[in-house]
């Protein structure tokens, strides 16, 4: 068959892209047509999103969309990272750029809510682990500072589903992103207008929630005139990052439980594909998440920290005079000491620290280890700490699921450092598998497809990932050294 055209756009925490997927039937290839950048703006003494500068960015993709691939172009759809939104108030007028989710303002947020609502009350309804980041504390900390803002909001929209009303005009959440919200309720898929009174928050702005491959109408003409594209179908992906992501994850055993996944890049999501969420009292003691997936699948999983740890090092390094590129940074770690230092990358120190190294070195001075003194040292420390709480984590989820994971996926474009995929490897002793570094994209443009009627199941979707991508394994290695400094690491993060 002839190729079929669908457009992504991917928007992460450093830049946004505008991708075309073309899809022969068997096979996927991806084209990326435009770049770029993205990052928090600083607005008096506030972190926000430069929304107007992004939308631009997507306008001018489209543009070069048009001209690479003109009227073969079938549908476009958006995904983006969670809980972040925009507010409307009268006339659908935003109300004010949208806050960027590292923006200080909720500190302190999560205690005041549980004065008025439990953890348990307020886990039990949207099965969603505690993270300041969390919408609902944003929102809180909106309604104590800036009540008025609230009482004019009359619509409320997850970041992608933004860019879909620019796009459509539609005004609709789709369901993966609003279950990174602390705002649903995890039985009925609505949202928790009841808990949602309890802190004060209006519940009349909330739209109606949609399931990814929902088609919401056709290109605006006026964004059709400004880039030329036909007034082709708005489709709305999984638009949860790690939702589309998973979706690509090419494993063969789709509806069991006996695999796992980490989505790896700034952040790692590790977790299982579930048919309901888990809400039991364990998973509340665990601090575990239950977001949305394809086919009213469930995620259970843990935010990790991620490779945050290893770019905010390099930031560093870059800022003292010291560029290195990543390549160049891992050689570095490979040959550092083993097991020297390690830390728990979700420690609070590590969310939003003025400077990385000297947050890992003064983490390891207070739990009198050795300090890393230099560039490998400080990698090596982040990437074996990583890897051992991944294998916290998986312990975790199998206690959960009852069931034992006998291979990880690892994707996105953290797959590409294979010093960290061997060392998951050995620290998990289980194979590891990487592959696809495109799986956002690729469970993006494959939903979109799906919705076209060119391909069936989620079964299938992940076949032709596994037909159109390299993927290369990790055997686990070194097994009592690894099983050695997880001891030492469960000591260090029970402290």
């Amino acid at each position: 068959m002839a190729e079929r055209c669908y457009l992504a756009v991917d928007l992460g925490a450093e830049s946004g892209r505008v991708i075309a997927g073309l899809f022969d039937g068997e096979r996927i290839r991806l084209e990326e047509i435009h770049r770029f950048p993205n990052g928090p703006v600083y607005v008096g003494d506030t972190m926000r999103w430069d929304l107007i500068g992004l939308w631009g960015g997507i306008e001018d993709g489209l543009t070069r969309a048009a001209e690479s691939y003109g009227s073969r172009a079938e549908s476009v759809g958006v995904d983006t990272w969670g809980v972040d939104y925009v507010l409307f108030g009268p006339g659908l007028e935003m109300l004010g750029q949208p806050y960027h989710y590292r923006d200080g303002r909720t500190a302190g947020v999560m205690e005041h809510a549980f004065s008025r609502v439990s953890r348990k009350e307020i886990f039990g309804v949207t099965g969603l682990q505690f993270m300041p980041i969390n919408t609902l504390y944003q929102l809180i900390a909106m309604q104590q500072a800036n009540p008025r803002v609230l009482e004019l909001a009359e619509r409320f929209l997850m970041m992608a589903d933004t860019f879909h009303w620019l796009l459509s005009g539609s005004q609709v959440v789709e369901f993966t992103n609003a279950t990174t919200t602390q705002c649903l309720d995890a039985t009925t898929r609505t949202w928790g207008t009841e808990l949602l009174r309890k802190f004060q928050i209006p519940t009349s702005m909330f739209p109606e929630v949609v399931d990814p491959g929902t088609k919401l109408g056709i290109l605006r003409a006026d964004v059709a005139k400004r880039t030329q594209l036909p007034r082709l179908a708005v489709v709305t992906p999984a638009t949860h990052d790690t939702g589309s992501a998973v979706a690509a994850v090419p494993t063969e055993h789709t509806g069991t439980a006996d695999w796992a996944y980490i989505s790896s890049g700034t952040w790692s999501l590790m977790g299982l594909e579930l048919p309901h969420a888990v809400l039991t009292p364990r998973a509340l003691e665990l601090n575990v998440t239950n977001e949305g997936g394809i086919d009213g699948t469930w995620r259970l999983l843990k935010n990790i920290m991620g490779l945050w740890l290893v770019q905010e090092c390099r930031r560093s390094f870059e800022r003292h005079g010291q560029p290195l590129h990543y390549g160049e940074i891992t050689r570095l770690a490979a040959a550092a000491e083993p097991f020297a230092s390690l830390v728990d990358p979700d420690a609070p120190e590590f969310l939003k620290p003025d400077d990385m190294p000297t947050a890992l070195r003064e983490w390891c001075r207070s739990t009198n280890q050795p300090e890393p003194r230099n560039e490998g040292a400080l990698v090596r420390c982040a990437l074996e700490s990583l890897a051992l709480k991944y294998r916290m984590v998986l312990g975790w989820l199998e206690e959960l699921s009852g069931q034992r994971v006998e291979v990880l996926h690892i994707v996105g474009g953290g797959c590409q450092n294979e010093l960290l995929n061997q060392f998951t490897a050995n620290a998990c002793g289980r194979p590891v598998i990487a592959g696809p570094i495109e799986a956002t994209a690729l469970g993006n443009v494959l939903v979109q497809a799906r919705t076209a009627g060119a391909v069936g199941s989620l079964a299938e979707m992940r076949a032709v990932v596994r037909a159109s991508c390299e993927l290369k394994r990790f055997e686990p290695q070194d097994g009592k050294a690894w099983n050695d400094a997880y001891e030492r690491f469960q000591a260090i993060v029970r402290r």
